[in-house]
Protein backbone atom coordinates (compact mmCIF):
# COMPACT_ATOMS: atom_id res chain seq x y z
CA UNK A 1 0.00 0.00 0.00
CA UNK A 2 1.57 3.14 -0.57
CA UNK A 3 2.74 5.24 2.26
CA UNK A 4 0.59 8.99 2.42
CA UNK A 5 2.91 12.24 3.56
CA UNK A 6 -0.26 14.43 4.61
CA UNK A 7 -3.94 13.50 5.49
CA UNK A 8 -4.64 15.39 2.47
CA UNK A 9 -3.20 12.85 0.46
CA UNK A 10 -5.92 10.44 1.83
CA UNK A 11 -9.86 9.85 0.31
CA UNK A 12 -12.39 11.71 2.38
CA UNK A 13 -14.29 8.45 3.61
CA UNK A 14 -12.87 5.30 5.21
CA UNK A 15 -11.00 2.73 2.59
CA UNK A 16 -13.16 -0.30 3.72
CA UNK A 17 -16.06 -0.56 1.84
CA UNK A 18 -18.24 -2.95 4.37
CA UNK A 19 -21.96 -2.91 3.98
CA UNK A 20 -22.55 -4.17 7.39
CA UNK A 21 -19.88 -4.19 10.55
CA UNK A 22 -18.99 -7.73 11.61
CA UNK A 23 -18.55 -8.27 14.90
CA UNK A 24 -15.50 -9.73 15.20
CA UNK A 25 -14.44 -8.96 18.70
CA UNK A 26 -14.25 -11.99 20.06
CA UNK A 27 -10.91 -12.75 17.85
CA UNK A 28 -9.13 -9.76 19.34
CA UNK A 29 -6.22 -10.38 21.68
CA UNK A 30 -5.07 -6.70 21.80
CA UNK A 31 -7.52 -3.71 22.13
CA UNK A 32 -6.83 -0.27 20.80
CA UNK A 33 -7.20 2.89 23.58
CA UNK A 34 -6.55 6.11 22.17
CA UNK A 35 -5.11 8.70 24.21
CA UNK A 36 -7.67 12.06 23.48
CA UNK A 37 -4.70 14.16 24.86
CA UNK A 38 -2.24 13.27 21.40
CA UNK A 39 -4.76 12.54 19.18
CA UNK A 40 -4.93 15.85 16.54
CA UNK A 41 -8.31 14.71 15.24
CA UNK A 42 -6.94 13.39 11.42
CA UNK A 43 -8.93 11.04 10.88
CA UNK A 44 -6.89 8.97 9.47
CA UNK A 45 -7.35 5.49 11.99
CA UNK A 46 -10.68 6.01 10.91
CA UNK A 47 -9.92 5.83 7.54
CA UNK A 48 -7.43 2.77 7.74
CA UNK A 49 -9.51 0.57 9.90
CA UNK A 50 -11.00 -2.54 8.11
CA UNK A 51 -13.66 -3.29 10.04
CA UNK A 52 -15.28 -0.08 9.67
CA UNK A 53 -15.12 -0.47 14.12
CA UNK A 54 -13.94 3.08 14.19
CA UNK A 55 -16.26 6.20 14.40
CA UNK A 56 -16.13 9.62 15.48
CA UNK A 57 -17.93 11.60 18.26
CA UNK A 58 -19.34 14.53 18.47
CA UNK A 59 -16.30 16.03 18.84
CA UNK A 60 -14.33 14.48 16.15
CA UNK A 61 -12.62 12.09 18.41
CA UNK A 62 -12.34 8.64 17.39
CA UNK A 63 -14.57 6.12 19.23
CA UNK A 64 -13.72 2.14 18.88
CA UNK A 65 -16.61 -0.24 18.64
CA UNK A 66 -14.93 -3.19 20.56
CA UNK A 67 -17.85 -5.89 19.29
CA UNK A 68 -16.59 -5.00 16.21
CA UNK A 69 -12.70 -4.52 16.19
CA UNK A 70 -10.63 -7.41 15.76
CA UNK A 71 -7.17 -5.65 17.61
CA UNK A 72 -5.55 -5.95 14.33
CA UNK A 73 -3.13 -2.92 15.22
CA UNK A 74 -3.64 -0.93 11.78
CA UNK A 75 -5.31 2.10 12.86
CA UNK A 76 -2.01 2.01 15.51
CA UNK A 77 0.50 1.73 13.16
CA UNK A 78 -0.76 4.36 10.61
CA UNK A 79 -1.56 7.19 13.65
CA UNK A 80 1.40 9.23 13.06
CA UNK A 81 1.07 11.16 15.98
CA UNK A 82 1.18 8.03 18.33
CA UNK A 83 -1.75 8.35 19.95
CA UNK A 84 -3.18 4.91 19.32
CA UNK A 85 -1.42 1.73 21.71
CA UNK A 86 -2.55 -1.40 21.46
CA UNK A 87 -3.03 -3.43 24.96
CA UNK A 88 -3.65 -7.16 25.88
CA UNK A 89 -6.67 -8.35 26.57
CA UNK A 90 -6.97 -9.37 30.10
Amino acid sequence: MKSYETVEDLPDGPLAALEAVVNTGSWRTFRPVIDRAACTKCNVCWKFCPDVAISLDGEGFPVVSLEACKGCGICAEECKPGAITLVAEE
